[in-house]
Formats: C-alpha cells, structure tokens, sequence
C-alpha cells in the first residue's frame, strides 16, 4: 500500500514506523521542517519526503495522515485531500467536531489515536506506539463505506484498536475523559501555590503526583486542544464545578456526620472501578454477515449506530453484487455483542 503522511513528529514519525514495519507501506512523507524530513528518512520512518504537500499527487497514495500542530490541521486537511485524489484522508487531532463538520471532501474521515508520549518529535517515534490503543474514526453518516472500510483496516493493522464514534460524542467524551482533566489538574497546582506562599515547599505526597501529572503539559498544544474544543470543555467543566460544589455542601453539613461522606467516597471508587473495568471486547469474535443496499453511507451508518450502543466493530470487509446494486458486509463484533447488533443492523436495514 502507498501512504502518504503529511506531518513527521512523533505521532507521525510513528505511524510511518509502524505502517513500513507491519504493511509493508511504500510512506512518502512531508513536513515544513527539511531537518525533520532528512531525520526522518535517516531512521526509516519514511520511504521518500517532499518539498510540498502539493507534491504527493504523483504517490497516487492510499492513505493520506495528516499529523499536524491542531491550529493547522484544517487547512493541512484540505491540501491532503487535494493532493491525494484517490486516497481516504484522515488525520490524528484530539478534537473532531470543526474538522469533520467543514471537511473539503467526503473522502475525510476524522482519526483520532489515544498514545503518546512524554517526549515529542520524530526521534523518539516508535512502530509498537499504537500497540492495542483506542483510535477513534468519525465518519459522517455519508462516508463511503470502502473508504471507512479500507481506513479500519489501516489502523488494525498499525496495530491499534479502530473504534467508531460519532464527532460530537468524541469531543464531549474527550472534554470529560482528557480535556477538563488538564484544566483541573492546572487548577490544583495553582491553587498548591497559592496555598503554600512564602513557605518552604512541603514533600509532595503520591496523590498530589498523580493528580497533577499532566499540569503545565505542552502549553502550545494544549491551548489549541482548549479553543479547538471550547463548547464541550465549558459543558463538562461546568458539571464538575456542580459536582464540586454538591463536595463543598456534603462537606460543611455537619449534623449529618461521618456517613453522609463514606458514603460520597465509597460512590466515587466504584464510580472508578467501573470506568476502568468498562471496555467493548466481551470475549471472542462472531461474525454478523448482511446484504445492504449499495447506497451512499450505508455502511457509516451502521458502524455509528452500532457504536451508539457499546458495540466496536474489531474488523469488517465488502463484497459487492455482481449488480452492484447491493453489497454482502462481514462485520466481526464481540460474540457477547452479536445477537444485539444483528438486531441492530436490521433495523437500520428495515
């Protein structure tokens, strides 16, 4: 396969690593940075590198990842689609809502892999980065199901789990699960700070540590994630000052007692545990095999309704009628999940 990848940082640099190593991909690569593009090459990240984006027309590519800064990923998105007229077009940013909603053309499909790294640049790209990682894709309901379908198989084969998702849902989710994390973990230091003054610093403690981590990260890259993301962060940061004030009330109702907050923090370690025993697996795979109607974004509609209900397909594969007016999908889904989403399917089918 012929990739073409419009940005070599680490994310980047990775993906071309891991699509030389595990596909055999023939990677053509361009960033505006000629050392990087030279470093790149060097450490086989990329096949050839070019001057332009412009100039991977003549790689005919079957992929095209754009892997750019986050406050150029639109106009870097358009020059991909541009250049590369055959290929299914996707990029890694954290937010998805304004790429997906002004895409240039239907053959974008919004990608979003959930690794990295403390360290950035091409140096420290790794082929394993991606090793059984989430990687959402977020087509529109009118994607072109052999575009979703060739773009699935792509990031399985980099290694990662492909998992479909709505863009809006992406972004509330990721506000919830990435973005107000930051701003809180932001918050706490600062507020450490001016708790502490004039004093000596204190020994830090493991949960201060963890709660933090991600404090300060990257202040460029997060400031672009933040105004890319404005809506769904201020929705979900304003819920958690509500469930910060419901702390403040729990706590100054003295008459109440001890139980009142064993009881709050009992809630918020099951609340935990359930979030990170959560997961879309269930076991071993079924296939779930259909005859739908060869018309635009059927087979997008499908992945998003499946995903609406917890179901992530692990792979899937098209074959059309000798008529091509309709098409047989193979669908490969959890065995715990298949009764539920052939049921699904026909419904959507009906």
């Amino acid at each position: 396969m012929r990739l073409a990848l419009l940005g070599v940082g680490l994310i980047g640099g990775s993906v071309g690593l891991a699509a030389r190593e595990r596909l055999g991909a023939h990677v053509t690569g361009w960033d505006p940075d000629p050392a990087v593009r030279a470093l790149a090459i060097e450490r086989g990240v990329l096949d050839a590198a070019v001057a332009e984006p412009e100039d991977l027309t003549a790689v005919d590519a079957d992929v095209a990842v754009v892997a750019v800064p986050v406050h150029v990923l639109a106009e870097t998105i358009a020059r991909a689609c541009a250049a590369c007229p055959r290929a299914v077009v996707t990029d890694v940013g954290s937010t998805k809502r304004a790429l997906v909603e002004s895409a240039p053309a239907e053959r974008y499909i919004g990608g979003h892999p959930l690794a990295g790294a403390e360290v950035a640049g091409v140096a420290h790209a790794r082929a394993d980065l991606f090793a059984q990682s989430t990687w959402y894709l977020t087509p529109r309901p009118d994607s072109p199901g052999v575009l979703l379908e060739r773009l699935h198989r792509f990031v399985a084969g980099l290694g990662a789990v492909p998992t479909v998702i709505g863009h809006a849902d992406h972004d509330r989710l990721m506000a919830a699960f990435s973005h107000v994390p930051h701003v809180v973990a932001n918050a706490l230091v600062r507020r450490a700070a001016q708790a502490l003054g004039d004093e000596p610093i204190p020994v830090v403690g493991p949960s201060f540590r963890d709660a933090t981590r991600v404090a300060g990260a990257n202040p460029p890259l997060w400031a672009g994630i933040y105004e890319a993301n404005r809506d769904a962060v201020l929705q979900q940061l304003d819920a958690t000052i509500a469930l910060l004030n419901d702390a403040r009330a729990l706590l100054a109702g003295e008459e109440d007692g001890r139980a009142p907050l064993e009881a709050w923090q009992a809630r918020a370690g099951e609340d935990r545990r359930a979030l990170l025993d959560v997961g879309m697996t269930g076991g071993p795979l079924r296939e779930v095999r259909v005859v739908v109607p060869n018309r635009p974004g059927v087979i997008a509609d499908l992945a998003l309704t499946l995903s609406r209900a917890g179901i992530n397909i692990h792979d899937m594969s098209l074959s059309p009628q000798p008529d091509f007016r309709s098409g047989e999908v193979a669908l490969w889904v959890a065995e715990a999940h298949a009764a539920r989403a052939l049921q699904l399917v026909e419904d959507v089918l009906a």
